[in-house]
């Protein structure tokens, strides 16, 4: 909803935008990731984010990781992420992940959690953490 601040539109049509953004992009990533599993992320019994990852191959991918606006820089994404790691281990495999080039923030966490860049493009940097 903060990207849809400056949008000169009434709250009901920004959030029928929002909600149909979200299922045209949740129907393209089962399309296109047909392994993956879509979880919701919950402190307890309340919804704080979601999280789709492929676990199904020797490279995890994590595919998208969000939070909800009052549920972020808490460190929720890093103990997510690590036990992402974690379990990636156990199975020998590694994770990767695409990140946009002007999430700053996102990339400084996964360059701390020892996510290395392997490919750039124009708007999205591929990274890849391998245990060691």
């Amino acid at each position: 909803m903060d990207e849809m601040e400056p949008v000169p539109w009434p709250p009901e049509l920004k959030w029928a935008f929002i909600d149909q953004q979200f299922d045209l992009q949740h129907r393209h990533y089962v399309a296109s990731f047909s392994s993956a599993d879509f979880l919701i992320l919950l402190n307890g019994s309340e919804p704080i984010g979601r999280l789709y990852v492929d676990s199904t191959a020797e490279r995890w991918h994590v595919i998208d990781i969000g939070f909800l606006p009052q549920w972020r820089n808490l460190g929720k994404g890093q103990v997510m992420l690590k036990t992402i790691q974690r379990q990636a281990r156990a199975r020998s495999a590694s994770v990767m992940l695409h990140v946009e080039r002007r999430n700053v923030r996102a990339q400084a966490l996964y360059r701390r959690l020892h996510f290395r860049e392997t490919e750039a493009g124009d708007t999205h940097i591929q990274m890849q953490w391998t245990a060691s």
